[in-house]
């Protein structure tokens, strides 16, 4: 699996991410980059000083779990096994969920 840990080390709400996913997923391929530095100027992250540095995500992920699954149900299954995070402040998600199948299709489509 890979990590995008761009500005130094994974904090601990990317790490707690990272451990619930590949245990829910078991994922082919896991991506997960923090972009909180992007959204620090919006309303809601200067009403909270800026956010806490791990508010805003993108994942990318390959697991044969989304078989069967549209896109809102594989969304719906990540939001879940976050709940805890998004209660401690992580606020957004931008989510690329897709099986094996539909990641070798992508790639020959390139």
């Amino acid at each position: 699996m890979v990590s995008d840990a761009i500005l130094g080390s994974p904090g601990p709400v990317e790490n707690a991410m990272r451990e619930k996913l590949t245990t829910l997923l078991q994922p082919s391929k896991l991506i997960i980059t923090n972009e909180s530095q992007l959204h620090r100027h919006h309303a809601a992250m200067l009403s909270q000083g800026g956010g806490n540095g791990e508010t805003h995500f993108a994942v990318q992920v390959i697991s044969d779990v989304f078989k069967g699954k549209n896109t809102v149900q594989r969304h719906r299954l990540i939001y879940s096994a976050l709940s805890e995070e998004f209660s401690q402040g992580l606020h957004a998600l931008s989510l690329n969920t897709k099986t094996s199948e539909e990641a070798q299709r992508y790639q020959a489509e390139k």
